[in-house]
């Protein structure tokens, strides 16, 4: 076979299982590009940047909130879930946006954030203002306090983002809110809350948009008898029960929520694609993506996986497994906007805290740029090399390290002063992208940047980096381009050489895929080299290094 090289033209097909084996990069909107100067990006920066979308060879964009939101938590504090931001643009920006990401053979994705609105939603607003027991009190969940007036929270459930998951309001009542107290939980009970999300998926469909990313989508159904029985503190990092009956996550009723949904997303022609963003166990995770639910379920396991041929394996092999039983395919992610940035995380110590480095509490926990780049380039090329769709999150073409540098007064993660400055947050993977050497921002925009950008940046460019023989973005290009032409169907053939301290496996199509985890240069099979992440060692493939080849 016959890598085609340079630029090609793209179109959209009518492929229903388009989604299946998808390359997907996540933009998170207000950090991509800012084109009107006001120091936050929007969607006319995304427009413009088409053609560098285009040039990746991606198939698809999640776009990450650009509803209306105070921000009190990025974005995912929703105020109006049908329409756009004014700080963003309008409706007709969104729509030329996906016109221009169509034109191009793009598609677009969108999330969709179901378990809580803004506390600036019109409805919370409206059952603020209502009395208990409201109409429009029940469209989220108050209760009365505990103790003889009332004065302690209905229950001991904890926030993910820190303290109490209950905000007391003037008239006495409790409020529900699993993340920042500006974002009230919906009562998925109420009928009404299921009928006007069906309504938002239509809303966007119609618009062109060609599927859904669902926030938090295990968290939708709670168990609200009283007394109230214990929850894990954090979803986000707690171990669930396998059986459903935690009385917040994950619950055996959410299901029938999302069979709802998929029914509306058949409506259209090709049907909308949808992936749940879920942390429950893996034996659970298989139920959102089951093709009468969502059809696909984000696969954090090689995210969390340590740089070492075991954990790898397990990882993939398990997950292929699981995509199989349930005619789901699997899901890849090596960085997105809720973690540190995987070009950081392969530069620490194996098992280091994350955040104790990024708070410096722990001063010999030094991070390894070089290092953490070689392995980054080599895990990216093995998840790109393997069946099911790989998601992208902005940056990592650029080799961007994790921002750790951002002093304490520009932060804007709830989880910094929700957590009593005990966790830093989020914001060192948001920080917007580098696109010129200089100038203002880094070419973000002319208005300056939402977060500070570091004077290393400049470095990391698209503009340093654009055409340059070896660069990060130029090897996202290649194999982006090549994994196209390569990919057969969904499954692989692992070739023994774990106990090598190497990962080696093919595609149907012949593609061979070897990544050296150890210490030592080592043979390569025969055969053609197609990429590779590194320089070859007189024919050895180096440690932390992976390539493609063809037999």
């Amino acid at each position: 076979m016959t890598i085609a090289q340079g630029p090609s033209e793209r179109t959209i097909s009518t492929d229903p299982d388009w989604w299946r084996q998808a390359a997907v990069y996540q933009i998170y909107p207000r950090s991509f590009t800012d084109a009107n100067g006001d120091g936050l990006g929007d969607i006319a920066g995304i427009t413009s940047r088409v053609p560098y979308l285009a040039s990746l060879h991606i198939d698809a964009v999640w776009l990450g909130p650009f509803y209306p939101s105070p921000l009190a938590d990025g974005g995912y504090d929703v105020a109006d879930y049908r329409n756009v931001d004014d700080r963003l643009g309008t409706l007709a920006d969104f729509d030329a946006l996906v016109d221009a990401l169509h034109a191009s053979g793009i598609r677009v994705i969108t999330d969709i954030v179901p378990n809580h609105s803004s506390h600036l939603h019109p409805w919370f607003q409206e059952a603020l203002a209502s009395a208990p027991g409201s109409a429009a009190r029940e469209r989220y969940i108050f209760r009365d306090g505990a103790g003889p007036d009332g004065a302690l929270p209905p229950s001991g459930w904890g926030s993910n983002f820190g303290g109490p998951a209950w905000t007391r309001v003037p008239d006495g009542q409790w409020y529900l809110h699993l993340f920042a107290k500006e974002q009230p939980d919906f009562n998925w009970d109420n009928p009404e809350i299921q009928e006007d999300f069906l309504t938002t998926l239509r809303f966007w469909s119609d618009r062109g948009v060609d599927g859904f990313r669902v926030d938090v989508a295990n968290s939708l159904i709670k168990d609200l008898s009283e007394p109230f029985r214990p929850s894990i503190d954090k979803v986000l990092g707690g171990d669930l029960p396998i059986d459903g009956s935690d009385p917040l996550y994950d619950r055996d009723d959410v299901h029938a929520v999302f069979e709802r949904w998929r029914e509306v997303l058949n409506e259209y022609d090709p049907p909308r694609s949808a992936v749940a963003e879920a942390w429950v166990p893996r034996e659970r995770r298989l139920l959102y993506a089951r093709p009468t639910e969502l059809g696909q379920a984000f696969n954090f396991d090689l995210l969390l996986a340590g740089w070492n041929p075991h954990e790898f394996h397990d990882v993939i092999t398990s997950n292929l497994n699981d995509a199989a039983a349930t005619g789901a395919s699997s899901t890849w992610v090596l960085s997105n906007h809720d973690v540190v940035r995987h070009a950081t995380r392969y530069g620490l110590p194996s098992g280091a805290d994350h955040n104790a480095w990024l708070l410096g509490a722990d001063a010999a926990i030094l991070e390894d740029r070089e290092v953490g780049l070689r392995r980054a380039r080599a895990a990216t090329l093995l998840m790109l090399a393997l069946p099911g769709s790989a998601y992208l999150y902005q940056g990592e073409e650029l080799g961007l390290p994790e921002v750790s540098e951002l002093d304490d007064h520009v932060l804007q993660d709830p989880t910094w002063e929700r957590t009593g400055h005990q966790e830093k947050g989020r914001d060192g993977c948001r920080v917007p992208l580098p696109w010129a050497r200089g100038g203002e921002s880094f070419g973000f925009g002319p208005g300056g940047s939402h977060l500070p950008q570091p004077d290393w940046f400049g470095e990391l460019s698209v503009e340093a980096q654009d055409g340059a023989y070896g660069s990060t973005l130029e090897l996202y290009r290649s194999a982006l381009r090549a994994r196209a032409q390569l990919q057969g169907n969904e499954e692989l053939d692992w070739q023994v050489r774990e106990t090598e301290g190497v990962l080696h496996f093919i595609r149907s199509s012949g593609w061979h895929c070897v990544t050296n985890f150890s210490q030592e240069p080592v043979d390569l099979p025969a055969g053609v080299v197609v990429l590779c992440s590194g320089p070859l060692q007189k024919g050895l493939l180096p440690t932390d290094t992976t390539a493609w080849m063809l037999q």
